[in-house]
Order: structure tokens, then C-alpha cells, then sequence
């Protein structure tokens, strides 16, 4: 500056006038932090200088909420208590009508509305509404329902919206001429509540199916969803859930880390393959259980065969599903009885070996996945030798890749009951002795409490009275 200017006068000067720029500087970095960082604690009150009044960022949003309307920055909060909006005094207190009163003559009443945060507003934005004695809005915590589903089983999709009594909303999944998968959402899902129907297994293939459901994750979260949840019938590449020998993959952990990265906040299956699974995902996997609705089944057929539990074993095939046998054992109240496979000497084959007294009873043999379907075949052979009166399959995810239709008619089984998680296509016109159950009760009854926030602990053990069926 020159000699007339206050910079360039004296030292001193020079030195005020530093002086005066720090200050304004902070000045200014305290506004915009404030503006940026509300919940630390704001100085309110009906003065612009002192005395100061601090109030807490919880007490804050609770008594604006309670009122009525939120505020989203420190310059609107510090205007209202300085308008004397925001006062200090619970309502009936000594000296008025406390701060309701003020604010209701200060500004018109408006609805709440929680604002949109993955960390805790949401949270504080709930608690503010119980503490003006108003219930949340059910069901309304992440966004209007859409349901999509892709070419894997449309059919258990509009089952399960039909159960529901709502829409599936409109997509189209389809292929580029080099094959490649082509998806579009044809209606906003901004600030929706997301639900992409798709099983791995049955129609192109898991490795179509599996890809289709990743790019219809990525087209739903880019079109600016509140939540996305993926809706796996059968959780693909499970079988793989350890290392059983060197340089083989764990493809349950890459199929987590894949729904991920596409964008699911959330994953709904029904009987994962091994329950670990939900360990490889820092986000929730809900694994619902079919076996109440097999149980179910069992119970009628036995009701028409004048039989109780007592007439009744139920079998594992091999030692890996000994504990899903003893659950479906413990809610038929029936007792256990389970296959060894082991190999005495290692020039021998592995021999059969059945724990447990079957002779003159009614055998159910339960499994998670059916193949080829030779493990049932095999134990159903074996149980007849042993004196079994009846043997009957029951299965979670039907896969039957072939022979399995032909291996099940030629097999000592009367019959056996799975559940539609794969479509069987015309399988299940081929093979007169396949029971189909519909899981979409289940998972119209999961979707459901899942979008209205509700536990899913009471499906765990049988449908609800009230559940869509």
C-alpha cells in the first residue's frame, strides 16, 4: 500500500489492521463451522451478544420437531431463538405458554418430515416425534414400496406381489445383440424403498441370473434409491463357503463383496446353505427358514395317514445337515437319525452307515439343495433296507439338473415336497411325485416387515395368523 493507507503508515498500524482481519477471519470460520456442524452445540438467545444461552443440538431438534418444522442450519436456528421462537421453557411452565405457544404464533405449523441420512438423523428425527408425543409414520422410513424383479422367476415375483396386493414395478431386463445385459427402470425410485426379486439358480443359469441382478442393484442405487434390498430366493455361490482344500475360492465371501459394490444395503434369502455366510457381509443378510412350511406339509400327510410323531423319523443324508434335520425334528417332534459316510481303509469306498432306529417308520429325509438328486435316492435305498416303512423327500431349493427327474421316479420315495425358490419349469409336469410350497407367503411376509421396520424373529418359527398367504 502506499503512505496515505493504514497498511503502510506505521508499524503499529499495520498491526491493528492484522489484528482486525483475524478477527473477522475467525469470525467467519466459526459461522461456517456452525453452519456445517449444528449438533456440536449452538449459542442461542435473544441477544446478538452476550448474555449467551447454549441449548444442545438434541434438545434442539426435539422441541423444533415437537413443533412442527426442522431447521437445517445454524443462521436459521440462531434467528429463531433470537425472534424468541425457541424458548427455554417446557410447555406449562410459570411465565406463558412455553415455546410451543411462541412458536406457533411465529410460523404456521407445517408436517414433519424426517430428512434422508444413512448415520443417526434419522434416528434423532424419530426420537423428535415420541417426544412430541406423535407415533412415526409406519412404513414411511425409507420411502414409497417398489418391487422389480428379473428374468430369473417372475412367476414367484408376482406371487409375492399379489400376496402383498401391490404393483411390480415396471423394468425391462433385457440383452444387447452381443449378448450383454440391458437393463432400464421405467419409473423413478428416488427416495424409494427398493426390492429387486432375483434367484440365482434356475432360467439362463446362475451366472445370467447372478448378473442381472448385480446391474438391476446398480441401475436402482445410480437412480438415487433410499435403500436397496436384494431379494435372493437362493443366495448363489454358497457351496464354497470355506477352503476345504488349497488354492480354491471362497465364492460365498465374492458374492457378498459383489452385492455390495452394486449397491445392496440389504440381502433377504431363504436357507442359506451354511449360516456363516451372513459373517462374510458388513451389511444384513435376513435368512429366512423354510422348514416350518415343509413342516407344515408333513403334518398333512401324516393327518391323512392317521399317524403322530411317533410314526415318524426324520433323517439327514449326511452329517453336514445333521443340524437342520434336528431342527425339522424338534418342530415335528419326531425323533433323529442321520447317514455316516466314511472310508475304513483308503483302497475301499465310503460306506453308508445310518445312525439311529428307522424300522417300521415313516421317513422324512431333509436337505437344503437338490441336484442330481443321489444323495435322497441313496438314502432312501438304504432306509428301505433297514425297514423303513415310507420315505419322503423334502427339499428347500430344487435345482433336479439332469437326470434328477428320472432319478427320483426310479427311487424308492413315495413322493417329495420342495419349495418354488428355483423355478422346476416343466419338471414338475414330468415327475407326478414332486409337491410344490410356495414360499411367497414368506417372503411377502419378510418384505413387508422389513420396509414397515419390524422384526422378522417371529417368521423365524411359523407364519403369522396375519400374514398374506
Amino acid at each position: 500500500g502506499g503512505a496515505g493507507t493504514a497498511w503502510g503508515r506505521c508499524p503499529s498500524a499495520r498491526l491493528g489492521h492484522g489484528r482486525r482481519l483475524c478477527r473477522r477471519w475467525a469470525s467467519a470460520r466459526l459461522a461456517r463451522r456452525q453452519e456445517r456442524r449444528p449438533r456440536r452445540g449452538l449459542r442461542l438467545g435473544a441477544s446478538p451478544r452476550r448474555p449467551w444461552r447454549r441449548l444442545g443440538a438434541s434438545a434442539i431438534m426435539f422441541r423444533l420437531a415437537a413443533c412442527g418444522r426442522q431447521w437445517h442450519s445454524a443462521a436459521a436456528l440462531s434467528a429463531a431463538c433470537a425472534g424468541g421462537c425457541l424458548d427455554r421453557r417446557r410447555p406449562g411452565a410459570a411465565g406463558g405458554g412455553g415455546w410451543a405457544a411462541s412458536w406457533a404464533e411465529a410460523e404456521p405449523e407445517r408436517p414433519y418430515r424426517p430428512e434422508r441420512s444413512s448415520g443417526g438423523s434419522a434416528s434423532r428425527a424419530v426420537g423428535a416425534q415420541a417426544y412430541a408425543g406423535l407415533a412415526p409414520a409406519k412404513g414411511m422410513n425409507h420411502g414409497p414400496l417398489r418391487i422389480f424383479t428379473g428374468n430369473a422367476h417372475p412367476e414367484l415375483a408376482c406371487k409375492i406381489a399379489a400376496e402383498m396386493g401391490v404393483p411390480l414395478s415396471n423394468a425391462t431386463v433385457g440383452r444387447f445383440k452381443c449378448g450383454e445385459v440391458n437393463v432400464v427402470i421405467n419409473e423413478s425410485v428416488r427416495d424409494c424403498d427398493v426390492f429387486v426379486i432375483q434367484p440365482t439358480d434356475g432360467g439362463a443359469g446362475p451366472q445370467e441370473n447372478f448378473m442381472e441382478l448385480l446391474i438391476m442393484l446398480d441401475a436402482v442405487r445410480r437412480g438415487a434409491a433410499n435403500r436397496v434390498t436384494a431379494v435372493m430366493p437362493v443366495y448363489g455361490y454358497a457351496r464354497q463357503n470355506s477352503k476345504e482344500q488349497s488354492r480354491t475360492p471362497i465364492t460365498a465371501r465374492l458374492a457378498a463383496d459383489l452385492l455390495s459394490v452394486a449397491g445392496a444395503d440389504r440381502v433377504l434369502t431363504v436357507e442359506l446353505h451354511a449360516s456363516q455366510i451372513q459373517g462374510f457381509a458388513s451389511y444384513p443378510i435376513d435368512n429366512m427358514y423354510a422348514l416350518p412350511l415343509l413342516a407344515e406339509e408333513i403334518q398333512k400327510c401324516l393327518e391323512g395317514r392317521n399317524l403322530g410323531p411317533d410314526d415318524l423319523v426324520v433323517v439327514s443324508p449326511d452329517v453336514g445337515g445333521a443340524k437342520r434335520a434336528s431342527a425339522f425334528a424338534k418342530k415335528l417332534c419326531a425323533p433323529l437319525a442321520i447317514f455316516s459316510r466314511q472310508r475304513r481303509r483308503s483302497n475301499e469306498s465310503a460306506e453308508v452307515d445310518l445312525v439311529g432306529e428307522v424300522k417300521g417308520k415313516t421317513c422324512v429325509v431333509i436337505d437344503d439343495i437338490a441336484d442330481s438328486c443321489e444323495t435322497l435316492c441313496v438314502a432312501a435305498r438304504k432306509l428301505k433296507a433297514q425297514g423303513a416303512s415310507a420315505v419322503i423327500g423334502a427339499v428347500v431349493h430344487g435345482v433336479f439338473s439332469e437326470p434328477a427327474v428320472d432319478n427320483i421316479l426310479k427311487s424308492d420315495m413315495e413322493f417329495v415336497i420342495v419349495t418354488d425358490t428355483i423355478p422346476l419349469g416343466d419338471k414338475a409336469l414330468r415327475c407326478p411325485k414332486l409337491r410344490v410350497v410356495s414360499v411367497a407367503p414368506l417372503l411377502a411376509s419378510a418384505i413387508e416387515r422389513i420396509h414397515s421396520s419390524e422384526s422378522l424373529s417371529a417368521l423365524f418359527e411359523q407364519l403369522p395368523k396375519d400374514a398374506p398367504r
